[in-house]
């Protein structure tokens, strides 16, 4: 588990016009939720898109600060249940390293 600050840390990684961040994760206790999907793409039009992987209309947002304030998680935003949110993988290999290697 990383804090929320960590999670914001590990937002700023630059993607360098390049590179992608994805991250899987479940919130506990939700079968609704239980395997999503966040993350940041670099976009021409701006510096970086943020997105998660389970809203219908595919909504994305062009600051983390909008990101993790918009209610798609039956109308609260991921910070307010950041408690509940296990990663599951950071580029698709184990959190923990992933974690480690970011925010060096």
């Amino acid at each position: 588990m990383i804090t929320f600050e960590q999670l914001f840390e590990l937002m700023k990684f630059e993607t360098e016009n390049k590179y992608c961040l994805e991250i899987a994760f479940s919130v506990s206790g939700s079968e609704k939720y239980g395997f999503c999907w966040m993350g940041k793409r670099p976009e021409s039009s701006c510096k970086d898109l943020y997105w998660f992987g389970l809203t219908e209309d595919g909504k994305e947002y062009h600051s983390f600060e909008e990101f993790s304030s918009a209610p798609v998680f039956d109308g609260k935003t991921v910070f307010q249940i950041w408690n509940d949110v296990v990663l599951l993988e950071i580029n698709g290999c184990d959190p923990t390293e992933m974690i480690e290697t970011y925010l060096k």
